[in-house]
């Protein structure tokens, strides 16, 4: 490893205070003489877990299929490793989160019935929800277009976390109108087995059943019926996706052709040593070896 991912480091004058939100401790920090960018610095849920690098690597995958992205490093906090994820919200901007969006769009009466788990977040919802919410054809299928490369994104790293507060709506007044665009993808930690313990993704791997068998099994957010009781993993969601909206998604799949294995193998590499373990760097590559092959096959 030569050009390894750097490591920034985030003085203590730069931080507030540490806010306790949701199951992870995370805090926004503006860098000195920035007037504009403010980072999210987030700590892994426990020491042993990988959130900071499932968040890296899924960030440079987002590039490299030409996804519209949050901007991820890695980071430490007095002593404490992380990641650090730009603002994706510009100035005057305000973010709609997708649960508020689905609301306003498709009028549901009880809101609590678009929760973390809910069964109304289906892709067709969200759809109905981008028809209700863009203004004119073009601008609804550049929507659809850019969400399906994010569930596509999703699938390549295994990212089973894009609930519906996962994606949102940049909205901003101008004098005579409100102007709507799809914000670009943000919080992808859940991914490529980052919460594995090692000596189980060590048996997975000698035992040959390793990242295939967890893909395959892994429950996502967005569900297919509203009568499901889990969600479809990334994978699937796709392969149910392909044949009802083949346009958008055939377009975000051909972009997986950016992801040749030397490619992926040098996406996990970069990360510095001692920041992920062999078996973690063999289960990343492994799952998205297999993801991008089985995308392939879907269209």
């Amino acid at each position: 490893m030569t050009d390894c991912y750097p490591i920034l480091e985030v003085q203590p004058e730069w931080a507030p205070q540490t806010e306790n939100m949701g199951s992870k401790q995370k805090f926004w920090y503006l860098l000195p003489g920035d007037t504009e960018s403010y980072w999210l610095f987030k700590y892994p849920r426990r020491a042993d877990s990988g959130e900071h690098w499932a968040e890296k690597i899924a960030a440079e995958v987002a590039g490299l299929l030409g996804v519209p992205h949050a901007r991820v490093e890695l980071a430490e906090h007095q002593g404490n490793r992380g990641s650090i994820t730009e603002n994706i919200v510009p100035e005057h901007h305000d973010l709609i989160h997708g649960n508020e969006v689905l609301e306003s769009a498709i009028l549901y009466q009880d809101s609590s019935d678009l929760n973390f788990h809910s069964s109304s977040h289906t892709l067709e919802n969200i759809w109905l929800a981008f028809d209700s919410t863009f203004g004119s054809d073009a601008v609804r299928l550049e929507a659809k277009n850019r969400f399906a490369e994010y569930l596509v994104l999703d699938a390549v790293v295994g990212n089973t976390d894009r609930h519906s507060e996962n994606w949102g709506i940049l909205q901003r007044q101008n004098a005579s109108r409100t102007i709507v665009s799809l914000a670009p993808s943000y919080d992808h930690g859940s991914s490529l087995g980052h919460e594995l313990l090692d000596a189980r993704r060590d048996r997975w791997l000698r035992e040959g059943e390793g990242a295939d068998v967890y893909t395959e099994r892994g429950r996502g957010q967005i569900y297919w019926h509203r009568t499901d009781r889990y969600g479809p993993s990334p994978l699937e969601l796709i392969r149910l996706a392909v044949p009802q909206y083949p346009e958008p998604f055939h377009k975000a799949i051909a972009k997986v052709d950016n992801l040749d294995c030397s490619t992926l193998e040098g996406i996990v590499s970069d990360v510095p040593e001692g920041w992920m373990e062999p078996s973690a760097r063999t289960f990343a590559f492994e799952l998205m070896r297999y993801s991008c092959g089985r995308l392939r096959e879907a269209i």
